[in-house]
């Protein structure tokens, strides 16, 4: 794959000609390829990230960003090769002369789908060339654990043990600890203090991540990127607000959060009103740590906090692990305009990056939720993107409304996301 050019060629659902902000980025493609790999010099990638983009039309943005990346299993089967090469130069970067790495996963050994991503994931490795063992922090867990999966694959969960400052399993020490577990539940004592490279740090778990740290590296690198090929920043910036503490159960903090919604929709507004554009602003108000979609709720005034029922305020106040919701992040709303199949069911791409590579990604999709909500909630399913052709970058003698030069602002935005990744790691 060349090194110049990070983005793979590949199928999106929306159709139609392409809108000013991709063609925009098209246009200044070597400018942008040039400042990413200077500022990946500067601020290295993290291992991996997925990142959920919105694709209103006016405005392409990310939402998320997730650094303990599931979900593998749900790349299609072409991008393999690209993740291969990917894995190689990450684990370079990191910890050259290592051949044994050891994966820490999730404890949910009975989410199928997070088990079947665990088995891709190890796949990818060791066809990277990488001796691959997976090393539970299960307290319990006194023998390896063989499970077989309904794709016909098999992994073994191994106990982990630690001797002096090195962890690993029976006779099986790694040079590398890949951490594939978000430490909602806090910073295992197995693992501080260990001599063994630890990637991501145990610091960019969410026992201590925000949400809105993130995003505020994220507006920064916004600003910087939007004044080099001199665009409006708000078309790739979502905006956010936050509170201190809150608890919806006690109803304390409300306040604050009602001024803040308020204070947000109208910039919104008045953004919308810049643009001529007539669809209603709306915010989602969510956790300000942790994943799975938990905690999140969609917002159109001011007065809908005011007025939360118990039922409401309940599934607010709960998140991953039955843990508690006391900070939020408000952030703007951004309309997802994709849709799947003949249906029309509500999309958004999710973009996966290896080291600083884009290596493809999928849809998000919802057939029971509208364009405003979160997809990350039951009922959802995947639908692996598609490679287009076999070339690695845009090319703009294709015609406007290519799919491949579609994706490339994708891939841009997503990248974007994961720089402020790295920025963040680097604080920790």
């Amino acid at each position: 794959m060349p090194n110049s050019h990070k983005v793979p060629h590949l199928t999106t659902s929306l159709s139609g000609p392409l809108l000013e902000l991709e063609k925009h980025l098209l246009e200044n493609q070597t400018q942008i390829e040039t400042w990413f790999r200077h500022q990946w010099l500067e601020t290295p990638a993290p291992f991996y990230a997925s990142v959920d983009l919105r694709n209103s039309g006016f405005k392409l943005a990310p939402v998320d960003t997730n650094l303990f990346s599931a979900g593998f299993n749900n790349l299609n089967s072409e991008f393999t090769p690209l993740c291969i090469q990917a894995i190689q130069s990450a684990v370079d970067h990191i910890q050259p002369t290592a051949s044994k790495i050891l994966i820490i996963p999730e404890n949910h050994t009975r989410n199928t789908g997070y088990l079947e991503s665990l088995a891709a994931l190890c796949e990818v490795i060791t066809q990277a060339g990488f001796e691959v063992r997976i090393g539970s922090l299960q307290t319990d867990m006194e023998q390896p654990n063989e499970i077989k999966l309904p794709s016909k694959r098999t992994i073994t969960l191994y106990p982990l043990i630690k001797t002096g400052d090195k962890i690993g399993t029976k006779k099986f020490e790694p040079h590398l600890i890949l951490l594939n577990n978000d430490l909602t539940d806090g910073r295992p004592a197995l693992l501080e203090n260990i001599q063994q490279p630890l990637t991501p740090p145990l610091g960019m778990g969410w026992s201590t991540r925000l949400k809105s740290s993130h995003f505020i590296h994220y507006h920064h690198i916004a600003e910087q990127f939007s004044e080099m090929i001199d665009i409006d920043p708000w078309l790739i910036n979502p905006m956010f607000r936050q509170c201190g503490e809150i608890n919806f159960m006690k109803r304390e903090g409300e306040e604050c959060l009602e001024k803040n919604v308020a204070a947000l929709l109208k910039a919104i507004q008045k953004k919308y009103d810049q643009y001529g554009l007539t669809e209603k602003p709306f915010v989602i108000i969510k956790s300000d740590s942790g994943t799975y979609g938990m905690g999140v709720m969609t917002v159109y005034s001011a007065e809908e906090v005011k007025s939360l029922n118990r039922k409401q305020r309940t599934k607010m106040a709960s998140s991953k692990g039955g843990g508690n919701v006391e900070r939020v992040i408000i952030q703007e709303g951004v309309y997802t305009f994709e849709t799947w199949g003949s249906d029309g069911a509500v999309a958004e791409p999710v973009v996966y990056m290896i080291d600083h590579f884009v290596v493809g990604g999928f849809y998000r999709v919802h057939t029971g939720r509208s364009s405003s909500e979160n997809l990350n909630a039951a009922g959802m399913h995947f639908e692996p993107l598609e490679f287009a052709s076999c070339c690695n970058t845009p090319d703009r003698r294709m015609e406007p409304d290519a799919e491949p030069n579609r994706f490339y602002a994708y891939g841009v935005i997503a990248r974007l996301a994961l720089l402020a990744a790295s920025r963040e790691i680097a604080e920790v």
